[in-house]
């Protein structure tokens, strides 16, 4: 079991690394296309490198019915599509480091929902956690007039549908073969991006090919390799254990904007930054800690 359970981190701790890293590719891609083709884009790429694992492993069914693979499919893939839309447009209005540390905080939000969800005790870690990351975040994102940049506050609302999404997926990950959910859940995403893209955004064949490497890693290895890998990885993996293994991507997509894209934290962001890191480990290391509850 241990072994299984290291195989899970593992994979998620690799997601983690390539989710970081596309916040660089998205935020580049930002500069050519609108939000919303980028991500129709992207995510039919990711339906296209999924359909060859989908081929070869057609035969391995959990057993249930097709009917349920699409309906979990694709209530999965609209939560899915409003955090990445959330996420994409936020993204022309902040840096991908920023973007990337606030994404981190469903690290808090997915304990706090399974409060209510699940009518669990919210332990005294989980609250402290929660008020590290909110201060943290006030240092991150809150400019000198006390008010918050219009794209970090995009990008918390995708935080607040990722954490739904971990949930949703910790619930039907087990259920369905892992080629397959992803799948379906990458259409709707397509789909629903492309028709969004089709009434508010203009297609240029040419700024698309500019942005071909950024679209490139974010459908193959952001949506196809990633989000078929975080369902697999979530199959022995609790949703708030996965969590904090998955907020690294916030670390990562920091680190890449600064190295990549030359993006420059001030002190009082840097400090944030570590608010909300140690926000996110606190909320997890301690929140299974027997007589710590509120």
């Amino acid at each position: 079991m241990k072994s299984i359970t290291f195989k899970s981190d593992f994979i998620l701790m690799f997601v983690a690394i390539i989710w970081g890293l596309a916040f660089v590719a998205q935020r580049i891609g930002m500069d050519h296309i609108g939000p919303f083709t980028f991500n129709g884009l992207r995510f039919v790429l990711g339906c296209l490198s999924l359909l060859p694992i989908v081929f070869l492993t057609r035969n391995k069914t959990s057993g249930k019915s097709n009917g349920g693979l699409i309906k979990s499919g694709t209530i999965s893939g609209i939560v899915l599509f409003f955090g990445i839309s959330f996420q994409q447009v936020g993204l022309v209005y902040t840096t991908a480091g920023k973007a990337g540390f606030i994404t981190g905080l469903y690290v808090v939000i997915v304990p706090i929902l399974n409060l209510f969800l699940k009518q669990d005790k919210t332990t005294l870690g989980t609250w402290l956690g929660a008020i590290m990351a909110t201060i943290g975040m006030f240092f991150l994102s809150v400019t000198k007039d006390l008010t918050m940049n219009f794209g970090d506050l995009l990008v918390l609302c995708s935080a607040i549908c990722f954490a739904f999404h971990l949930i949703i997926i910790g619930k039907i990950s087990n259920q369905f073969n892992t080629a397959q959910l992803s799948l379906v859940q990458c259409v709707i995403c397509a789909t629903l991006s492309l028709l969004v893209a089709a009434v508010f955004e203009t297609f240029i064949l040419a700024d698309i090919l500019s942005v071909s490497i950024p679209l490139l890693y974010g459908g193959v290895m952001s949506v196809g390799v990633a989000y078929s890998l975080q369902i697999y990885g979530q199959k022995n993996s609790p949703a708030p254990h996965a969590a904090i293994i998955l907020s690294l991507e916030s670390v990562v997509a920091a680190i890449g904007g600064w190295i990549i894209l030359n993006e420059i934290l001030s002190g009082s962001a840097i400090f944030g930054c570590g608010l909300m890191l140690a926000g996110m480990l606190t909320s997890q290391l301690y929140s299974r800690k027997p007589g710590h509850t509120l």
